[in-house]
């Protein structure tokens, strides 16, 4: 007997306005808030081209069979496309419209509730921890805050669970279980000493917030981001709930061996799986259309008050100096987002609050990882920051400190198991 899940019923529903909003480079008012005036139209077709090819060329790097990408440019023009198909040496093309897990991308959703929830006065954001998950063990000195920052010290779950989780995609995890995992492992440092990405923080953000509110975090998702951002597609699946929404591309991963090395092949079709492996740290499912609007909200805080969105944006270097990570947001010089992976599934989505410019990609592979996935947005960004402004006065990308061939050089450094050498 099929089961007609809430999550199912809003992805059928959303289908066709989702298409329109995709193909216009319409977004709601909430999320474009700020946001410079859209210029019709698409690129010349020359850059088109090259948009095209970088993600074809991603495409091969990954081994993926899909791939989905969106440029907005204010001053400039917009592009959207889906590329290939929907299954290895399949026939069924993939359309602009289709769901995917949005993987470490759900983070800045989760820290954006938690800001949220700030600005109500529900919880403060320099709780401690334990205020909300009173009783557990390891965690004290940290804050709600340290967390969104991955400045808690507490070490990331994913590493020893990767193999279980890949090779029994439908098990149930519960959030305190996989926290736990996090929290015994050695720790990166002190509360606030130092900057560590680890994806138990944001699970241990979805603890306390579930606490604090009384809600599911479906619920906490939907009244806070979704709705509010018009975001139809979008939803923290039941725990029970291991497809995605039909149609829409296969998800696909090679494996590790004992060492945890990866090993090439076989390419798997790791497509069903249970949201619970990744929760409030990378479990929601979306699409191109709203995570566009999602990234042009977080660029420019428009969920937040001023207050609020000071908080997120200050920042800890998290590499090169142009390279910083704030509450939930990663700031790669003026764009503002995140890049994540998911058993199948690498996404990205960027967004510069002054000219507008907004980047959402994603594929069918995760192999290569989150990095790969930024990387492809940087190149997408590095081809489209040269185009002139068609209206006098219209604000352009600020100098962005990469340029494409390190984009480029990145992306080809970061896949393992590339289909065949890209040319």
């Amino acid at each position: 007997m099929r089961r007609d899940t809430k999550f199912g019923r809003l992805a059928l529903a959303a289908t066709a306005g989702l298409v329109a909003l995709v193909l216009t480079g319409c977004t709601p008012a909430a999320g474009s808030a700020g946001q410079p005036q859209q210029q019709a139209g698409g690129f010349p077709a020359d850059v088109e081209k090259h948009l095209t090819s970088a993600v074809t060329d991603a495409m091969t790097l990954a081994d993926a069979s899909a791939g989905f990408a969106g440029v907005w440019a204010p001053w400039s023009g917009s592009w959207t496309t889906a590329q290939g198909t929907t299954t290895r040496g399949g026939s069924t093309p993939v359309t602009e419209d289709m769901p995917f897990r949005i993987g470490q991308n759900t983070t800045p959703m989760t820290c954006t509730v938690l800001l949220e929830l700030v600005d109500e006065g529900r919880v403060g954001l320099d709780d401690a921890l334990t205020k909300w998950v009173p009783g557990l063990v390891g965690v004290e000195g940290v804050t709600l805050r340290e967390l969104c920052q991955n400045t808690s010290g507490i070490n990331d779950y994913r590493g020893p669970l990767n193999d279980r989780m890949l090779m029994n995609p439908t098990r149930q995890w519960p959030p305190l279980e996989i926290a736990s995992d996090g929290i015994a492992m050695q720790r990166y440092g002190t509360p606030g000493e130092k900057f560590g990405w680890s994806a138990t923080n944001a699970v241990l953000v979805g603890m306390a917030l579930q606490n604090a509110t009384n809600r599911s975090w479906q619920q906490l998702y939907k009244d806070y981001v979704f709705d509010k951002l018009g975001m139809t597609a979008s939803a923290l699946p039941e725990n029970g709930e291991y497809t995605l929404p039909a149609p829409h591309a296969t998800g696909y991963s090679v494996g590790l061996d004992a060492t945890g090395a990866i090993v090439c092949k076989p390419v798997r079709d790791v497509s069903r799986m249970s949201p619970s492996q990744a929760w409030t740290s990378g479990g929601v499912v979306s699409n191109l259309a709203d995570l566009k609007a999602f990234g042009q909200a977080l660029g420019s805080g428009s969920l937040l008050s001023e207050k609020s969105r000071k908080a997120q944006l200050d920042a800890v270097v998290n590499g090169q100096t142009w390279q910083r990570y704030g509450l939930g947001v990663q700031l790669l010089g003026p764009l503002r987002g995140s890049s994540g992976s998911v058993p199948g599934y690498l996404s990205a989505v960027f967004s510069d609050p002054s000219s507008g410019l907004t980047i959402v990609v994603a594929l069918n592979n995760s192999t290569p990882g989150p990095a790969f996935a930024q990387s492809l947005a940087q190149r997408l960004a590095s081809i489209v920051s040269k185009l002139p402004a068609e209206q006098k006065g219209a604000k352009r990308v600020a100098s962005l400190p990469w340029s494409e061939q390190q984009a480029v050089d990145a992306m080809t450094a970061s896949a393992p198991c590339p289909a065949k050498k890209a040319g």
